[in-house]
């Protein structure tokens, strides 16, 4: 395995390029990540579905198809590296190579005819890195992560943003008996029996359970699909227990042909979801929890995310993406900062919709403000809007990520509602859309007054007394206050239920 060199911390940390090769049961993987302090972009990714795990279980060998197919890819993932300038490389192998009678020897071929040196995770191991990967993904994560590969289950406590003693289980599908879906009493009993030996790690686990893995995506889009979600994002996801019931039941009953019609869904997916689904339910019920959230991080993004120095892993994620994509879009990247400081005093006390984390989505945002400035001005709002609501930003929940994206909108296109405004009243009250409403106009007043400089900024204060938004702006700078800035403050004001005042110094 080979470890990145050292990366300056904090959140304007150097980008520095790492690439991950997942060698699993169904596919092989290659993830190439740019790193950006916290944050982990995937900024390439390709698989080749080999099978390597398939008839593992009977067999005791890796499957010989699987294996050249497999040794195919693994050359072509070393030429891209190679092409692409990426020294860094993770080369992980799981519970097929990890099983597998002839393991050793692929591991042989691997380094002989692609030059790869694998690193062979043992079932603990594999714990760790998936309830590291859901970490990264989720800082605040507590409960059980579960990640279902092809040929095993990996169970890991996290709590505090750490993992505990986890435990692996040969519970993927691959590792299933022929035909144990044609009996689900007899599948279910199965599972239970394989689950037993789980019941010590799932008693340490609150009421959440974090899903990974593609099977469990694949699930999570069939939910999507099926209630018409508005935000197709499967990150941070989730369902309810009796929802997710639900779903596995509906996964049962659909043939492989409707199900792989699903956007998301692949036919080698579909073939696995009944299973996939009765699995999610057996689990639920064994661990008692109230909800499963589905976690799109995982071993992958939890073997980078074990590289980085401690100090980096500390930082906020959500905050660390955010100035990750202002800084190359952003005339000025500090001035989102500015921003955010700047209008924190009106907003700390009201706006409380998101608890504790309120301040912490209206600086992510903040630090957005002015990543359209190089779009056409017909079209920022809609595609400041988007890149919140789509970018692969770790650390938020998806009514966090529509309080932005409508923030933003409303930061270019002022109080005018959005076209399609579907995700936001799914996801968001009415309370919750006025305060979006008054952030976005604060950050467009903000941009109005300052020309978006933060050392004009620094010269005005903002302030809420008595009723009244007082805007204190020295005696030289009066002329700064023209028609545009003055109409945006009293639209600010009036999205806040204050009067406006403008008070020279």
């Amino acid at each position: 395995m080979t470890r990145p060199c050292k990366i300056l911390t904090g959140e304007n940390a150097v980008e520095h390029d790492l690439a991950v090769i997942d060698i699993g049961s169904n596919s092989v993987r290659l993830v190439h990540f740019r790193i950006e302090g916290r944050a982990l972009w995937p900024v390439f990714n390709e698989k080749t579905s080999a099978g390597l795990g398939k008839g593992v279980g009977e067999t005791g060998k890796l499957n010989p198809e699987g294996v050249e197919a497999a040794l195919r890819t693994l050359r072509r993932f070393a030429i891209l590296l190679d092409a692409k300038g990426v020294s860094d490389r993770i080369v992980l192998a799981t519970a097929a190579v990890r099983d597998a009678k002839d393991g050793p020897q692929f591991i042989k071929r691997a380094k002989k005819e692609a030059g790869v040196d694998i690193a062979v995770l043992s079932g603990a191991e594999e714990a760790h890195l998936a309830g590291m990967g859901v970490i990264a993904g989720a800082p605040d994560a507590t409960g059980a992560a579960a990640d279902l590969g092809g040929s095993s289950l990996e169970i890991v406590p996290v709590s505090r943003g750490m993992p505990g003693e986890g435990i692996t289980l040969p519970l993927g599908p691959l590792a299933a008996p022929d035909n144990l879906m044609l009996d689900r009493k007899a599948a279910k009993a199965w599972i239970d029996r394989i689950l037993k030996p789980a019941t010590p790690v799932l008693k340490q686990c609150g009421d959440t359970l974090y899903a990974v893995g593609g099977s469990w995506r694949a699930l999570a889009h069939l939910a999507i699909a099926e209630a018409d979600y508005p935000l197709r994002v499967i990150h941070q996801f989730q369902l309810s227990r009796m929802a997710a019931r639900e779903i596995a039941d509906l996964a049962s009953r659909l043939s492989v042909v409707s199900l792989t019609g699903i956007p998301g869904i692949s036919a080698r997916r579909a073939a696995m979801l009944p299973y996939a689904g009765l699995l999610l339910k057996r689990l639920m019920k064994k661990g008692k929890f109230n909800r499963v959230v589905f976690s799109a991080f995982g071993v992958r993004e939890g073997a980078v995310f074990n590289t980085l120095p401690e100090a980096v892993r500390g930082v906020d994620p959500l905050l660390s993406g955010a100035e990750a994509v202002a800084r190359p879009a952003a005339p000025s990247p500090g001035f989102g900062r500015a921003i955010a400081n700047w209008l924190e005093p009106v907003f700390v006390e009201r706006d409380t919709i998101f608890g504790n984390r309120s301040p912490l989505i209206r600086a992510a945002a903040a630090r957005l403000c002015d990543v359209g400035a190089r779009h056409h001005p017909d079209h920022r709002a809609a595609l400041a809007q988007e890149l919140a609501l789509y970018a692969p930003f770790a650390g938020i929940a998806h009514a966090e990520r529509a309080y932005m994206g409508l923030a933003l909108y409303h930061r270019y296109d002022g109080k005018k509602a959005p076209a399609d405004d579907r995700v936001f009243l799914h996801l968001l009250d009415e309370e919750t859309r006025q305060w979006a409403l008054a952030y976005g106009l604060g950050l467009r007043f903000s941009a109005a007054l300052s020309g978006r400089s933060e050392a004009l900024l620094s010269r005005f204060s903002l302030s809420c007394h008595d009723r009244r938004l007082v805007l204190s702006a020295p005696q030289a700078d009066a002329d700064l206050v023209v028609e545009r800035a003055r109409y945006r403050f009293e639209q600010l004001a009036e999205s806040l239920d204050l009067e406006p005042v403008v008070k020279s110094l």
